[in-house]
């Protein structure tokens, strides 16, 4: 099985990926410059979320969405609010800050409007903290980028150039970062999922995910660089990942069963961070396979020197 003989297909294929989640982050980014490329839920720009339970017949959309506008004034910019169905008698509503007093009587108009109304949970956060969380957030990828680069190397250094395998597994998990941002833009967009510290938390686990399965791929190469040492290294490489695809791929269809599971039957509260977390696994999988080995591959050789000389440039002279 030659897997290394494809590796341009592959890349081809996680451009196609990658570049419709770009496009919506960079259309999200053009409506919503306040916010940017991706939708930011309370945990990251601040503001309210609202779950209430209705005993009667749950009020449409329209309807809560009217109730807000009639509360929106000059401080409190609460018209355009994300609602989302909580199960068959409930809402979770996100919209700018709320205060308690404003709360208390949206409460009383609901009732007043649609019968008794019990508030599962409020929660409101400031705009500077939720800024403080975002940036917290980017520092905390960056250190572990940086982490994980520096321990590749560390872990490598018996092999030649250990720098390479930390820059692959890199570029690999950024790949990973980049579809997962693609896919939340998206939904935001057509689901008006916003993400919040659960995706956050999806986010780095991906990142886990990814790193973990490049390293088993990468430490097959090291231990056949010792025992195969006048194999050629694009051959190296490629029996070094079909040794480890069946490990690979069992280890995250296990993953993958269970988080489909918990989509279908796990409810509507964890629907969304499962969600990522499964498309995150599944390129993470993808990734350390069809992208991560394969860069080790163009890199020994240099294919990029190649990349835009003619045919008749690279044909030997008779």
């Amino acid at each position: 099985m030659n897997i290394i003989k494809n590796r341009y297909w592959y890349f081809f294929i996680s451009l196609v990926i990658i570049i419709p989640g770009l496009f919506f982050m960079g259309l999200h980014w053009a409506q919503h410059p306040d916010v940017g490329p991706i939708p930011l839920g309370i945990d990251f720009r601040g503001g309210s979320l609202f779950e209430v339970q209705f005993e009667g017949a749950r009020p449409s959309v329209d309807q809560i969405t009217d109730m807000y506008a009639q509360f929106s004034s000059e401080t409190e910019l609460l018209a355009d609010p994300v609602i989302q169905p909580l199960g068959e008698d409930a809402y979770s509503i996100r919209s700018k800050k709320m205060e308690e007093e404003t709360k208390t009587k949206m409460v009383a108009e609901m009732e007043a409007s649609f019968g008794k109304v019990t508030v599962l949970n409020f929660t409101s956060i400031s705009a500077s903290v939720g800024a403080e969380v975002a940036k917290a957030a980017s520092i905390a990828i960056l250190f572990a980028a940086a982490a994980i680069l520096f321990y590749i190397w560390w872990a490598f250094r018996g092999v030649d150039h250990p720098i390479r395998y930390g820059t692959a597994a890199i570029i690999a998990m950024l790949h990973d970062v980049l579809v997962v941002l693609g896919v939340e833009t998206m939904l935001g967009f057509f689901l008006g999922w916003e993400a919040d510290a659960l995706f956050l938390t999806a986010l780095l686990t991906v990142i886990g995910f990814s790193v973990h399965d490049t390293i088993v791929v990468f430490d097959r190469v090291r231990e056949n660089s010792r025992i195969f040492r006048r194999l050629e290294y694009e051959a190296l490489v490629n029996h070094s990942i079909v040794q480890t695809l069946d490990r690979s791929i069992t280890t995250q269809l296990t993953v993958m069963f269970t988080l489909t599971a918990l989509v279908l039957f796990g409810g509507d509260s964890i629907r969304h961070f499962v969600i990522i977390l499964l498309v995150g696994i599944f390129s993470g999988t993808y990734s350390s396979i069809f992208n991560a080995a394969p860069i080790l591959v163009v890199w020994e050789n240099q294919e990029w020197k190649t990349w835009f000389k003619k045919k008749d440039e690279l044909a030997p002279l008779s």
